[in-house]
């Protein structure tokens, strides 16, 4: 049995049709009929239901499946590391960052790594926490930045350093105006913001703390980019929520504290438990502890 049935069979079900899983796979669909007919045969079983007008596995190819694609992803980590090459001469390092991250975290970080490693190209992928997580199981990406907040029993995580949330306004906004006392929740209320969508664990995290304030907040615009709200921020009319350090990376902006502060998250290192770790993915590592370490 060859790698090239598996991979013929996870397309037939992923496309549900023949025509288009040969398309995808830039072979002949009687070659790819064949194809799979081979493997049913060296199994003795039927693997696809043929007769709907989409295609799908049986129970036997259901159970099969789930270990093909196990398999299949424990070969591929094992192709990487044979040509993984230890003096870090060349490479390929595939990581996913929370949007909030990549508007702060991602250039000083990946700029420090490329000028360590020129021979390692990264793929710098934005992803939602949950979305890290699948793909972490799926090895679809070697490493994640993301939060502590990990929920599958299958990530490790290694905490990084804290983040903080703060009000942040323009520099004609009222708010910038004002004193430097911090803003009372309460005052927080009577402010219109412009929010990130409910996708965003940013979003969750300032719901939560509205929610335990009693506030109801007036929330003229959502966006689902962080930098869609910077610049409408930066521009006066609205204030938002967002990591100070944000804040700091734009001088347009200015960072207000609440009264009682926002709540803080812990920024981790993930990746998934027993998995293959390149000297890449090591070397990322160590250089995002001691840049944490550094503040």
């Amino acid at each position: 049995m060859l790698l090239r049935h598996i991979r013929y069979l996870l397309a037939v079900v992923e496309q549900g049709n023949f025509t288009r899983a040969a398309e995808a796979l830039y072979v002949s669909q009687p070659t790819l009929s064949q194809q799979i007919r081979q493997l049913e045969e060296t199994l003795g079983v039927q693997l696809l239901d043929r007769s709907g007008r989409a295609v799908r596995a049986t129970d036997a190819g259901e159970a099969y499946i789930a270990y093909a694609r196990r398999a299949l992803r424990e070969l591929e980590a094992g192709q990487r590391a044979i040509h993984d090459v230890r003096d870090l001469a060349r490479g390929t390092l595939r990581l996913a960052m929370t949007p909030s991250l990549t508007s702060y975290l991602a250039g000083p970080l990946i700029a420090r790594f490329n000028a360590s490693y020129p021979g390692i190209a990264l793929q710098v992928i934005e992803k939602t926490l949950d979305a890290i997580e699948t793909a972490l199981a799926a090895d679809q990406v070697d490493l994640g930045l993301a939060f502590s907040q990990v929920r599958s029993l299958e990530i490790s995580s290694r905490p990084l350093f804290v983040e903080k949330l703060c009000v942040v306004a323009g520099l004609t906004h009222p708010l910038a105006q004002r004193p430097a006392a911090a803003l009372a929740a309460s005052e927080l209320g009577q402010q219109s913001l412009a929010l990130l969508s409910s996708d965003f664990a940013t979003r969750t995290f300032v719901d939560v703390y509205l929610q335990q304030q009693g506030i109801s907040p007036k929330i003229a615009i959502e966006a689902n980019t962080i930098s869609a709200i910077v610049e409408i921020v930066r521009r006066g009319g609205v204030a938002t929520i967002l990591p100070d350090a944000i804040a700091r990376e734009h001088p347009g902006l200015k960072e207000i504290q609440l009264n009682p502060a926002l709540p803080h998250r812990t920024v981790s290192l993930l990746w998934r438990k027993d998995s293959y770790q390149s000297a890449a993915a090591k070397a990322f590592a160590e250089l995002a502890g001691d840049m944490a370490a550094a503040g």
